[in-house]
């Protein structure tokens, strides 16, 4: 498999130990169309430190990176299936998500008010751990504001869900019973 999706280092780590399911996107500077897309339902997960920033976590527990820092290896430990895709511009939605992820109010905010007309695209990933985690070199093209690259293939034959059928299918249920009574309630 080469397909990855880039995301903050924090919340690949979040993912992988189950603390959430829910990625929250608009897409990198370099998307395709100038829009995001999710052109794959089956992905690796690629860690990244780029604008990965402390104060817009709920737990500042991360160190914020140089501009263009990056390490001269990246661990790929994770894969994931994009279950479903949502797009939300309602704010009072956006924000009654917050516990279902590890962002805080300001993160939410900017997304919202970046690219205003564009809406925020809620990813649901049931996330996998590889039994062969990889270490692989960085590439420059591994770099920039993009959501997708193509790294270098990795061995995903053996992988462990990180939570049940059950435990995945109850927390999508919670978030799309809090996105549904939002919109009936407006």
């Amino acid at each position: 498999m080469k397909q990855a999706l880039k995301e903050w280092a924090i919340a690949v780590e979040a993912l992988e130990r189950g603390e959430t399911i829910l990625l929250l996107r608009k897409g990198g500077i370099r998307e395709t169309a100038g829009r995001f897309e999710v052109p794959f339902q089956r992905v690796l997960l690629y860690p990244t430190f780029e604008h990965q920033d402390p104060n817009l976590l709920k737990t500042p527990n991360v160190e914020r990176v140089e501009s263009g820092w990056h390490p001269k290896q990246v661990n790929i430990s994770s894969i994931a299936e994009i279950t479903h895709v949502l797009q939300i511009s309602d704010p009072e939605i956006v924000h009654a998500l917050l516990p279902f992820h590890i962002w805080n109010e300001r993160f939410v905010e900017e997304r919202l008010k970046w690219k205003p007309r564009s809406p925020l695209y809620l990813l649901l990933l049931k996330v996998s751990r590889l039994a062969d985690p990889q270490l692989i070199p960085y590439r420059e093209a591994y770099g920039g504001c993009r959501s997708w690259i193509e790294i270098d293939e990795i061995n995903v034959d053996q992988v462990t869900p990180v939570l049940s059928d059950k435990e995945y299918l109850d927390r999508v249920e919670q978030i799309q019973s809090l996105i549904f009574r939002s919109q009936t309630i407006a």
